[in-house]
């Protein structure tokens, strides 16, 4: 059953080269499937587990508008939704149970949540880094996604700030640190197709432990 953690830069192609992955190997992508567990254990929408992920733009603002003053909706004579009651850290941990539970009962490639640092025990986990030159990567990402120059700068700034600030803030590390990783590919330089055939094959390859 393989196991692999895939952290990925924006305009890597994360979820193009995790779902091919996944595909080739015969196991589940778990992109979305990780905040919709999360959702369920948590007796909350989807939607309200989506603003807490590492992968959207609502953790980053979060994080930045945490000291702001409570809503007056919520003060005297209100009584607070369960959603604004729940702290993030109650979203994380609810996060690496689903992640530890999805990938005992079936493996899968796990797109992003600090996967790496989740499963850093894992003893046979193959954990995978995606990144490229900022430039190349807005490029790719105006190719692959469709969206103009614009766009693509603003959301690689977004999601990028986002996901470093979530790893950094709830595991005290860097995601960008290869030391995290067994393998680590430019995926603006070699073809999507290169990298899903690298990482197939060094989740196929006979070891003991990958550590």
């Amino acid at each position: 059953m393989h196991v692999i953690t895939l952290s990925a830069a924006y305009g890597a192609g994360g979820g193009l080269i995790g779902r091919a992955a996944a595909e080739r190997l015969g196991v589940p992508f778990l992109d979305r499937a990780i905040p919709a567990k999360v959702a369920s254990d948590l007796g909350v929408t989807l939607e309200d587990a989506l603003a807490r992920d590492e992968r959207v733009k609502g953790w980053l603002h979060r994080l930045l508008t945490a000291a702001a003053p409570m809503s007056s909706d919520y003060m005297v004579g209100a009584t607070p939704p369960r959603v604004a009651l729940l702290p993030d850290t109650e979203y994380v941990t609810c996060t690496r149970g689903a992640i530890h539970d999805t990938v005992r009962e079936h493996g899968g490639v796990i797109l992003g949540r600090a996967a790496a640092m989740v499963l850093r025990d894992h003893p046979t986990a193959l954990h995978v880094r995606l990144d490229g030159d900022p430039e190349r990567r807005i490029r790719q990402a105006m190719r692959t996604l469709h969206i103009g120059e614009h766009e693509a700068r603003n959301a690689q700034v977004q999601n990028d700030n986002a996901r470093t600030s979530y790893v950094r803030h709830f595991y005290r590390a860097d995601a960008t640190d290869p030391a995290h990783y067994h393998l680590l590919l430019d995926s603006t330089r070699l073809s999507f197709d290169t990298c899903v055939e690298l990482i197939v094959t060094a989740a196929s390859e006979e070891r003991p432990s990958l550590g």
